[in-house]
This record gives C-alpha cells, structure tokens and sequence, in this order.
C-alpha cells in the first residue's frame, strides 16, 4: 500500500470514529453542533457587515449551510449512515481536500487551457428503459428503451476524472436501475469507482432488499426518490400502489444504511402539498429522507402541454416557502429555479463550474431540460476526440456567455441591477433569447416531443407570455429585496 493510500486510510477511520463517537453520545454530538452553528453565524454576521454582497443572499447561504449542518446531524443521531457509507463518503472528501493530485492537476489543466472552472459532475442518462409511465414524463420513457454502451458509460466517467477531476455523477432516466448492459448496471459502476460519489433519480420501486444491501455495501450512493406528494398525487401521476412501493423501498434503504433523499415535481396541482409540513414531515421525520430536490414542471417530453406549469405567483409562492422550510425545520431542499443564488444562476452546459447531460443515445444537452443537443459524444469518440471538444462546442460556449452576461457574479454590485437570479433559466425564463440560440447554432432536437414543440407557435407564444408576466412579478423584488447590500 502507498504512503497516501495509508494516509488517506488513517484520515478516514479517525473520521469514521469520530462520527460513530458523535452519532452514540448525544451531548457531545450537540455541542459539535452548537459550536458549528455559531460559526456559521458568525461568518454570516462578517459577510453582511463586509457589505460586498446582498444580505438576504448572504441570508440564504447561512440557511442553506446550517441546513446541512443539522441533516449531518440527524443522519449521524438516527444512525442512517452505515459503515460503508461513512467511510465511503469521507473517502471522497478526504481525497478531494487533501490528496487530489491528480484531479487537481486536471482542473489546472483545463483552467490554463481554457481560462474557465471545467464541469464538477456529469448527469447520465444511461437508458430510456423505465417499469413506469407516469403522465408527463419529461423523457417520454417506454419499456422497450434505447440505452448505453457500458464501456461507453464506462470511458465518460474516467475521461471526467482525467479531464475534468470531476468525482461527483447523477444518474438520470429513463429508470437508471432498469440499466444493463453486459451484466452491469448503475450500481456495479458506482462499486468500480469508489472515489467518486453517485446520486440516483429514480421511481424507487426496484429496490429490492438486495439492491439496498448492495447499495449500503458500496458506500458511494444515494437515492433521490420520486414522489409528488403524499398518496393520492404519487398514485395519480404514476400509477396505483406506486406510492406503497416508494414506502418499502425506503424502509429497505433505512434498514441498510443508505442515505436517500425525494424527489418532488412542482405543477400547479401540487406545488402547495409537496411543502406542506405533513407531506415534509412525513417523508424527513417519519421515513428518515434526508433531502429533497425541487423540479418545476417542464413542457418537455411526453407532455408538451403548459397547463402544468406553475404561475409566475404560485413559483413566487414555492420560493418563499422554501427559504422558510430551509431557515426553520433546517431541511435540505434545493429548487433548482428558485435556489439560483446559491449557484450565481444557471449552471447548465458547464457554465460556472457546473454540469452537462448525456442521455441514452449519447446526446449531449445543456442539461436534462434543455432536449436540444450539438454533439453526439459516440460521434466524438469515433473521430479520436474527447470530452473537453464537447465542452468547447459552440453552442454550449454560447450559453456560457449568455450566463456570465446575464449575472457577472453578485459580488459585481455596481449602479445597475445584474441580472435576475429569481429567473434564470435560459430555456423556462428566457425562451425567446434561448429560441436564437438554437436557430445560431442549428441545434437538433434529440427527439420527436422536442422537434414538435419548436414547431408549434402557441407553445411558443405560450413560454414568452410566462416570460414576461414573471418578469413583471420578480424584477422588482429582486431589484427592492436582493440587489441591497
């Protein structure tokens, strides 16, 4: 064994004892707490006095940080981490604070190269396969679904480490665990690379008790499971008894010691239920979820209908209630509209250190609501190229500019407003700038759904309208609330 492999071995099992230690005696564990809590406080109270950025925004990355403080928190106090999953996960971070060498060469790399952050994960698409058929699924997923090669599979997330340093994958669908290809799925890829981590977006009903104890086993995964609510909505939009599956599925998970989270898709039939405190309460207190993941309803897909869309009032409504759930239950709960000022906007198509998406015939997207795709990475991969030629693609190039226009950083406060971090989602908030985009380019539609909705002048019509309405709603909040130092 190394001198880092012992090293990085000592690092580890001193964390492990020490959670072990804190998840067992409660006072110590509080006053670990309590002692984070305070510095977490404290840097908030010098960031709003240095006055360099807007305080309701420093508020938030507070809110969001003690959030994670105190999910640790329960995990460790419920015992819901396994041995596995600690030393899995303080594994990577290890790796990532103290000896990533190699993945921070390849980050300088790219810096130098390219003068830019290179992407910090990947979202895979490994099939289109899924058991489900749930009314508006944004992949149009079937039971008879194209897939991935896995070596394929295999060569992107060892070229994202090489090229990249990345460490962190999600697995997206299509259903990732209906996944094989020469006997291996997800899960066996996830076990073949255990100094990076995996997070899994899937309908949570085939996990079995054996791919929960695999999982609890390979100590480098999470669930994010699927629901829209409580019973009624989850059976509604995905089919009777698939609710009672999810349960199971994460009584499984709890048994075994894996971390998992839920997933929630807001339309307006539901935005109100899924954060109501019996829907979180239910999910956080009562079956050990340990974070949820906000997604709006997205015309894409196998329903291209806007009817779903939330209103400009009810995602204002959305926003507020989740920085009241994130600053008072301490939940972790991320929207990825809404919670576009932790990240400085939109960080799709590797924009800001961010992330890009490959679905199952190897297209490549600006993300997974974004089905408009410039490259093939099979195409790249034939001509001897790699991913840092997807990366340098022109159309994703654009979008990066678009975002760096749109916000420079909002520690750039000068006389005029930067752009609205409460809209920044190029394709949802900005279609008819995002509509050039694709015509500069000549960007194809990775399907039928896709190409038909560039084709239909009210759904067109219908995204620009919602433009401006939530224009008019959240520009003056975001120029009153968050542009104040």
């Amino acid at each position: 064994m190394s001198k880092q492999s012992l090293a990085i071995s000592g690092v580890v099992n001193t964390l492990d004892l020490g959670a072990k230690t804190l998840g067992k005696i409660s006072p110590l564990r509080q006053a670990f707490v309590e002692a984070y809590d305070k510095q977490i406080q404290s840097k908030y109270e010098q960031t709003v006095r240095e006055g360099l950025q807007p305080e309701i925004v420093v508020q938030h990355r507070r809110d969001m940080a003690l959030a994670i403080l105190h999910t640790v928190d329960r995990a460790l106090a419920r015992n819901l981490l396994g041995p596995a999953t600690r030393q899995g996960t303080f594994k990577v971070i290890t790796n990532e604070i103290l000896f990533a060498h190699q993945e921070n060469e390849a980050k300088k790399a790219f810096q130098a190269q390219y003068q830019a952050i290179p992407p910090s994960l990947l979202v895979l698409s490994p099939t289109k396969s899924c058991n489900l058929h749930c009314s508006g699924c944004y992949a149009d997923s079937s039971l008879a679904g194209e897939k991935l090669p896995w070596a394929l599979l295999e060569q992107v997330v060892q070229e994202a480490r090489q090229l990249w340093g990345t460490r962190f994958f999600v697995f997206s669908g299509g259903e990732p665990l209906a996944y094989q290809n020469n006997g291996q799925g997800v899960v066996e890829l996830a076990e073949k690379n255990p100094q990076c981590f995996f997070l899994m977006f899937t309908n949570g009903t085939l996990i079995s008790d054996s791919v929960a104890k695999k999982l609890g086993a390979i100590g480098n995964f999470t669930p994010a499971i699927s629901v829209e609510g409580l019973k009624e909505s989850t059976d509604k939009r995905r089919g009777t008894g698939v609710f009672d599956q999810v349960i199971a599925a994460m009584q499984r998970l709890t048994q075994a010691q894996v971390p998992f989270g839920i997933s929630l898709t807001a339309t307006q039939d539901n935005y109100q239920e899924i954060l109501s405190d019996e829907t979180l309460d239910f999910f956080f207190e009562k079956n050990s979820a340990l974070y949820a993941w906000v997604f709006h309803y997205m015309p894409i897909g196998r329903a291209k209908s806007l009817k779903p869309m939330l209103k400009p009032e009810q995602r204002l409504w959305l926003m507020k209630r989740m920085w009241e759930i994130v600053g008072q239950k301490h939940y972790f709960l991320a929207d990825f509209w809404n919670s576009g000022v932790l990240a400085d906007g939109c960080i799709a198509a590797g924009g800001r250190g961010g992330y890009l998406y490959l679905d199952w015939n190897g297209n490549v997207s600006p993300c997974a609501f974004m089905p408009y795709s410039p490259v093939n990475i099979k195409d790249i991969y034939a001509q001897g190229r790699t991913l840092n030629d997807v990366w340098t693609e022109p159309f994703f190039a654009e979008i990066r500019s678009w975002q760096q226009n749109y916000n420079p950083g909002l520690r750039i406060l000068g006389n005029h407003a930067n752009g609205n971090l409460l809209r920044p989602c190029p394709i949802r908030d900005h279609h008819a700038e995002f509509r050039k985009m694709l015509e500069k380019y000549e960007v194809k539609p990775i399907d039928q759904n896709a190409e038909q909705a560039l084709k239909d002048p009210k759904y067109q019509k219908g995204l620009e309208d919602f433009d401006r309405q939530l224009a008019e709603l959240l520009d003056p909040i975001w120029d009153r609330d968050y542009l104040k130092k």
